[in-house]
């Protein structure tokens, strides 16, 4: 394992992001928050109570689960189609780095970014609203792998795109549309039956369900089951990875 072109290259995408701070960490933090103080205090003070938890704590975690995968694909999709826009990423496929060693270093990276804006919003939400973590480990558990997962994801997306607005393309038609009809903002109990039905096809249905239940023990399925969800998914993940640098697709075409 090359620990020192990892560090490299991790260090340098680390870099990127504290050079661009106010877009990179400020903004999406700024956008949560004004979610916060209209939802959670204008119309939350109006709304009952969701399974006994006030409705401005209720969004917490759908709040940060919605930064985490934006923030994640957006940081891991840039961070490798930038390099093949410029021409650069084929310095580091002939350098005597593998396939496995430049993903570590990319998508660490966007992880870490991810993580670190997650927390950022954790600790903004407390401003605005008491907060409980009964399972902080589970907490750790699924914040660690939806911004791996969609770390990878991004990546993937990062090396389809051959355009800056295919690069916006998932994100923005699929993957925005999924958060906010995952649960983000409400329990599917309260959808009809058939809606309740249909919304289970939505993954990201799982991943808040799961990291809601770490904070109040209440989920819209079961914890292990969003468990699950997600590891199958990063799974996925990696499976079409390694059919990418296996083959060169949109690297060495």
């Amino acid at each position: 394992m090359n620990l020192h072109a990892i560090r490299a290259l991790y260090q340098f995408e680390m870099a990127r992001t504290f050079r661009t701070l106010a877009q990179s960490i400020l903004s999406p933090v700024l956008s949560t928050s004004l979610y916060f103080v209209v939802f959670g205090s204008a119309i939350g003070s109006r709304m009952t109570d969701i399974d006994g938890v006030p409705y401005g704590a209720f969004l917490v975690p759908g709040l940060i689960m919605l930064s985490i995968l934006t923030e994640s694909i957006a940081n891991a999709s840039f961070g490798i189609y930038f390099p093949r826009f410029i021409g650069t990423i084929y310095e580091v496929l002939s350098a005597p780095v593998s396939p496995l060693e430049i993903v570590i270093g990319y998508v660490g990276a966007a992880t870490s970014k991810s993580l670190l804006i997650g927390t950022i919003i954790l600790l903004t939400a407390a401003l605005f609203v008491p907060l409980e973590i009964r399972h902080p480990g589970v907490m750790l558990l699924f914040l660690v792998l939806t911004s791996l997962t969609f770390s990878l994801f991004g990546f993937i997306i990062g090396l389809w795109a051959d355009s800056f607005e295919k690069l916006q393309i998932i994100p923005l038609l699929i993957i925005t549309p999924l958060t906010f009809l995952g649960g983000s903002f409400y329990s599917i109990a309260m959808l009809p039956p058939l809606w309740q039905t249909l919304t289970l096809f939505n993954p990201v249905v799982y991943l808040v369900s799961g990291f809601r239940w770490s904070f109040f023990e209440i989920a819209d399925v079961r914890v292990g089951t969003s468990l699950a969800m997600t590891l199958l998914f990063l799974l996925i993940c990696c499976v079409i990875l390694h059919w990418v640098f296996k083959t060169g697709y949109r690297l060495k075409k």
